[in-house]
């Protein structure tokens, strides 16, 4: 009975997904010339980052009760209402990589993996490890009100977002420096995950940020850290949605490419995101070194949950077509119906290997959903089976990159450079 309620959430999981592939007939009328596909991708984009927003909106108004009204309960609320804003924009990615304008931003809301002792309090040995490298790895700007930044002293006596922004957001050119964005919420609502590749999440306590009843210090300042982390959030997820409205920069970055440069700018962000960035970056290399820091949503265990969204989100993407958090259908022509009018084979192989890959993260997101394994476990050495799922993932994500691939030469279109890994391309380089 078990295995056929597996097979039935994974014919239910996989089919609502891929059902655009099977042609439509409301596509039949729709004129599928390359400058009204690239058009209605601006459509997609600007709809899904407003259904981002919309999401985020929800989890800002969770937080600010939370902080409002400290209990376990209003934490756990808040962060299911994070785990609720992740999946509309995880389903964005793949408008990144070709689009100058989202890469520019999107380190913003999405960098990791961060180093969270420049956040708030770590454990002893996670403190003990810096390598020196960043000075700023154990900072804890909750707990200090200045410090020393760049050869001056920082004042950091009030959390503001030009703070968290412009200060301390990839402060001194490292990356790890992240202050902003879902991740540094995460590790605010979760706390550090301190089992490694055995069970179990962050545990933070809601005590945190009581100022009644505060655990581990500093308690009116983390709770002005999380809402104002949210704040600019906001701000920026503003921003994507009016660069992708009509007239907005990140639409008129994509007209300027004209039609061949769009349709290769579409392909570049879903060619990318399944090769070099979540089968080499997010997946390979982790797998690798069985290191549970690179974990994607390493605090939370919601990496099964993001990798998922991101296929999905390169589904609708390729079918041009949408349903939004408030039930509404976007759908338009697409590279799909391109790619079929110019190679019907082709059109097919690709719509296979897309459901070959949505099957292989469903197998992920099951395990991780029935709690047999979370991510981080499957990462773990010596566990053959939870390394054999994400071996599985990462080899469809593969297999997928090279159908767009042959998807960029069907169309005509000049040769796409996507983004690669170590991992994948030259895995010796990669320290053990």
């Amino acid at each position: 009975m078990q295995i056929f309620k597996r097979y039935a959430a994974l014919a239910l999981m996989t089919t609502a997904l891929v059902m655009p592939m099977q042609g439509a007939s409301a596509k039949e009328t729709m004129d599928v010339a390359p400058k009204n596909v690239v058009s209605h991708y601006a459509d997609m984009a600007h709809a899904m980052y407003e259904d981002a927003l919309l999401a985020a909106l929800q989890l800002d108004q969770a937080l600010k009760k939370f902080v409002a009204e400290p209990s376990e309960e209003t934490l756990l609320a808040a962060r299911y209402a994070w785990i609720a804003a992740r999946t509309p924009y995880q389903k964005t990615e793949g408008f990144r990589f070709g689009n100058e304008f989202v890469d520019d931003w999107e380190g913003r809301v999405n960098a990791w993996p961060l180093d969270e002792g420049m956040i708030d309090y770590v454990s002893e040995d996670y403190a003990s490890a810096g390598t020196g490298e960043n000075p700023l790895y154990s900072a804890n700007v909750v707990a200090n009100e200045s410090f020393e930044l760049g050869g001056k002293k920082l004042d950091a006596s009030k959390i503001t977002k030009e703070l968290l922004a412009d200060s301390l957001h990839e402060a001194e050119t490292i990356e790890a420096n992240v202050a902003t964005g879902y991740h540094a919420i995460e590790f605010l609502l979760w706390g550090q995950d301190l089992y490694g590749t055995e069970a179990g999440a962050g545990k933070r306590p809601a005590t945190d940020f009581d100022v009644k009843n505060c655990t581990n210090g500093n308690c009116d300042r983390r709770a002005a850290y999380l809402t104002t982390a949210s704040e600019l959030m906001l701000d920026d997820l503003k921003e994507i949605v009016a660069a992708w409205a009509p007239k907005g920069a990140a639409r008129a970055q994509l007209d300027a490419k004209g039609e061949k440069g769009g349709l290769a700018a579409i392909l570049k962000g879903l060619g990318s995101l399944s090769y070099g960035e979540l089968a080499g970056e997010r997946m390979k290399l982790g797998l690798m070194i069985h290191d549970p820091e690179e974990e994607h949503d390493c605090f939370s265990d919601n990496t099964h949950n993001s990798h998922f969204f991101n296929q999905s989100g390169m589904i609708a993407i390729y079918n041009g077509r949408y349903a939004r958090i408030d039930g509404s259908v976007v759908e338009g022509p697409s590279v799909a119906d391109l790619v079929a009018a110019k190679d019907k084979a082709l059109g097919q192989n690709i719509a296979m290997a897309m459901t070959d890959t949505q099957m292989k993260m469903a197998v992920m997101k099951l395990t991780a959903d029935n709690r047999e394994m979370a991510y981080d476990q499957m990462l773990a050495a010596g566990n053959e089976a939870g390394n054999k799922i994400l071996e599985d993932v990462i080899n469809s994500l593969v297999a997928q990159a090279k159908m767009f691939e042959k998807a960029v030469s069907a169309l005509d279109l000049e040769k796409v450079a996507f983004e690669g890994s170590d991992s994948l391309d030259n895995p010796s380089s990669v320290v053990q």
